[in-house]
């Protein structure tokens, strides 16, 4: 069988759950050698014994700047080379804009977005020297707006931006800068929202069923193979239609 991704270096940040675990199984199908860095150390060693794959793991949060640079320093003293970036940690913290909290707001933005800058910048030094690499952002379709969600849609609003911008500026260093854009997915987030709103969600998927975090893995997979060689700066809503009809 052919490897898409045979001894390429990726690197995905919230990689001990959900999509970003998703993603390090279905990368590691495809041959890449990991690096998987989260806030929660229990489950980074628990997710590093079911693939079996060479693999890196530092416990690490994306909104601070020392963790990310030790992350990506980590990754280059253990592998010699990073190819490929998937930016997927993110948190919500929901509630309608007139009762949301400073606090709420800082810590959506400073993970969401912020994280994801800082990952970015620390992955482009080795990427822009080897001149080549796949970096792939995570915003949302609630990016297009969702009630009760301002602090994490204009979290995944300023993620798209900022996709489309680092793409024009990478673009000559044969770096690639592409977003997968989820709908509601079936992971521990979308658990925790009550019954009668999921309910509600469902209504509004013309597919009528969640996304399963194996469907956003593969949009990963898909901008970080060959078969997207000449595609950047693009927002890839993987929804099952939802967006369209907004």
């Amino acid at each position: 069988m052919h490897q898409h991704l045979r001894d390429r270096v990726a690197w995905i940040t919230g990689g001990a759950s959900g999509i970003g675990a998703a993603t390090a199984m279905r990368f590691a199908a495809e041959g890449a050698r990991l690096a998987l860095s989260d806030v929660n150390p229990e489950s980074l060693e628990a997710i590093s014994k079911e693939l079996d794959v060479e693999i890196y793991t530092t416990v690490a949060d994306v909104s601070k700047k020392a963790d990310v640079d030790a992350a990506v320093k980590g990754i280059i003293g253990k592998f010699g080379r990073l190819d490929l970036l998937i930016c997927n940690a993110g948190i919500n913290r929901d509630g309608l804009a007139l009762k949301m909290s400073e606090e709420k707001w800082d810590l959506v933005l400073d993970i969401n977005l912020k994280g994801t800058f800082l990952s970015c910048q620390a992955a482009m030094g080795p990427m822009m020297d080897a001149r080549s690499g796949r970096i792939v952002t995570t915003a949302s379709v609630g990016a297009l707006g969702n009630i009760g969600q301002v602090n994490y849609s204009a979290s995944k609003a300023g993620v798209i931006g900022l996709t489309k911008t680092l793409a024009l500026e990478l673009a000559r260093f044969g770096i690639t800068v592409n977003c997968v854009a989820p709908g509601a997915t079936d992971t521990a987030m979308l658990k925790s929202v009550p019954d009668k709103i999921r309910e509600g969600m469902m209504k509004e998927i013309p597919l009528r069923r969640f996304a399963e975090a194996s469907d956003i893995a593969s949009a990963h997979l898909f901008f970080c193979s060959e078969d997207a060689a000449y595609i950047t700066g693009q927002v890839l809503f993987v929804d099952g239609g939802m967006s369209t009809g907004i």
